[in-house]
């Protein structure tokens, strides 16, 4: 049996009303919980990209890769594997500085990692950082020693490395073609 794993799902669809509804429907019909997910516009304006993280062994998220792939508005779908992709996540950290000391603590932490402070005000500093999820969670555990006012996660976002892009061809252009421009 494999074994379950965080597996992540690149999909490419139609950029219209709905459509991230009917592909959230199917993995909750399926009984999957999403983990992480993050949709966004690509360089095509009727397209949007859907990176979905989902917790599953390999067959499951084979059979939920083909079920997505049937769906009238999806354009295609990978599974991306960590070794074999680029992976990115934005996080954003609301602290509370009550005094000059904490302020530069937090500020070495976030130098450290690379983030930036987006926004310093009496009392609080807020810090963006990009990293793959270890990073963005070494950042947070240094950071839980101070008081963190508020935190928002983008969700993993995507891409695979090398010339292999997300624009395969496992779906016929017009298979599901219904008055529609095809790819």
């Amino acid at each position: 049996m494999d074994q379950i794993k965080k597996q992540t799902l690149v999909v490419l669809v139609d950029n219209e009303a709905g459509v991230l509804s009917q592909v959230s429907r199917l993995f909750s019909r399926k009984g999957y919980n999403i983990e992480s997910l993050a949709v966004g516009a690509t360089a095509r304006d009727n397209l949007s990209r859907i990176t979905i993280e989902v917790l599953t062994d390999d067959a499951h998220v084979q059979l939920l890769s083909n079920q997505l792939r049937k769906l009238i508005p999806v354009h295609s779908v990978k599974i991306l594997t960590d070794q074999k992709s680029i992976r990115r996540e934005l996080i954003i950290i609301k602290m509370r500085t009550p005094d000059a000391g904490v302020r530069n603590e937090i500020t070495q932490i976030a130098n450290i990692f690379r983030a930036s402070i987006i926004d310093v005000s009496i009392g609080t500093l807020s810090i963006a950082v990009i990293g793959e999820e270890q990073k963005i969670e070494g950042m947070i555990n240094l950071l839980k020693e101070f008081e963190i006012m508020e935190l928002v996660r983008t969700g993993v976002i995507a891409l695979e490395r090398g010339q292999n892009t997300i624009h395969d061809e496992t779906k016929e252009k017009g298979e599901f073609n219904y008055g529609k421009n095809v790819l």
